[in-house]
């Protein structure tokens, strides 16, 4: 069961980078309306194969791009089962090799068996896969407990919707964004995207990366198995949904863009992994005085998007 790679539809564009140093200047000042403590600067990227990140590959530098793929439409109001897509194939199609890959998007359910959340993280050159991504599940016999597993390195597929940072995963210059205790309404990421929305007007600039939650809980949900009736409002979503406080240290992945660049995209979408066993799709910190985010950053150079649903919607994006 995966999509025909004869027809899949590519959409490619162009983003614009402003220079690093200008962007920490941007992100320092603005930053500032949601964190009491804010430091963003640019820096050589940490080897991300190392605690706390334990990411697939060192860097995020090399022919960095934005990938989407499918989208919520494919999700509700019902699921299209068939909608299963091989990201090793994907990688070649958009010429990505060697393709570090991490993001946010829907597990492989003809793997799990179920609906799950992905927290992608791998790396394929020359055709060889390091898979170290977790999925994420509702445990049908203890809903309190999700189940977190790594996938196999035979299993590189994704299902119904992906919102993936490509690259080489080489060393290089990153932004490095560190706050604390948030005073304001929105969480980390969405924080990052309002300040480029406010910012850049008449550009489109698109980040990807990491960010380790250090301190404090989030509240993340993970979906439970594929709904047998319709889903149409974010009402009916929610009760759909399975929501967790989960505990740091998290390690989240994921991207985000100032606007969808006419492609009908998901602005902002990031999953996180642990090392004790959570994992889901962060919305926000359920602890504002004590939660204290760490993350590395780098522009991408274009946008891919794959799979454009034809009847799309609104809702079930945030």
């Amino acid at each position: 069961m995966e999509v025909n790679y004869t027809t899949l539809s590519i959409e490619k564009k162009s983003l614009d980078r402003p220079p690093l140093e200008e962007l920490a200047k941007v992100l320092n000042k603005g930053l500032q309306s949601n964190f009491e403590h804010v430091t963003v600067e640019v820096v050589d990227c940490p080897d991300l194969t190392q605690q706390p990140f334990t990411l697939a590959k060192k860097g995020l530098g090399g022919s960095p791009k934005l990938v989407e793929v499918g989208g919520v439409p494919y999700l509700l109001p019902l699921v299209k089962r068939e909608k299963v897509y091989d990201l090793k194939k994907i990688a070649t199609m958009i010429g990505s090799d060697p393709a570090f890959i991490i993001g946010a998007g829907a597990g492989p359910h003809p793997y799990a068996g179920v609906n799950c959340e992905g927290i992608l993280n791998m790396n394929i050159a020359k055709g060889v896969v390091d898979q170290q991504t977790r999925i994420s599940k509702v445990n049908p016999s203890n809903e309190e407990v999700p189940i977190q597993e790594i996938l196999p390195n035979n299993e590189t597929r994704v299902a119904l919707l992906a919102n993936l940072f490509f690259s080489s995963g080489e060393p290089g210059k990153v932004l490095k964004i560190h706050a604390k205790k948030r005073t304001g309404p929105l969480d980390f990421i969405a924080s990052i995207r309002q300040t480029l929305v406010n910012e850049y007007k008449n550009k489109v600039v698109g980040l990807g990366g990491a960010f380790l939650l250090k301190e404090g809980k989030a509240k993340q949900h993970v979906m439970r198995d594929f709904s047998k009736t319709p889903i149409n409002t974010d009402e009916e979503l929610n009760n759909w949904l399975k929501f967790y406080n989960m505990r740091a240290p998290l390690v989240a992945v994921g991207t985000l863009i100032n606007n969808d660049h006419g492609l009908d995209l998901r602005v902002q979408h990031f999953h996180s992994f642990s090392h004790h066993g959570e994992a889901g799709h962060y919305h926000i910190d359920v602890t504002p005085e004590t939660a204290e985010y760490l993350g590395y950053f780098n522009t991408g150079e274009e946008i891919y998007r794959v799979d454009r649903p034809v009847e799309t919607h609104q809702f079930g994006r945030d």
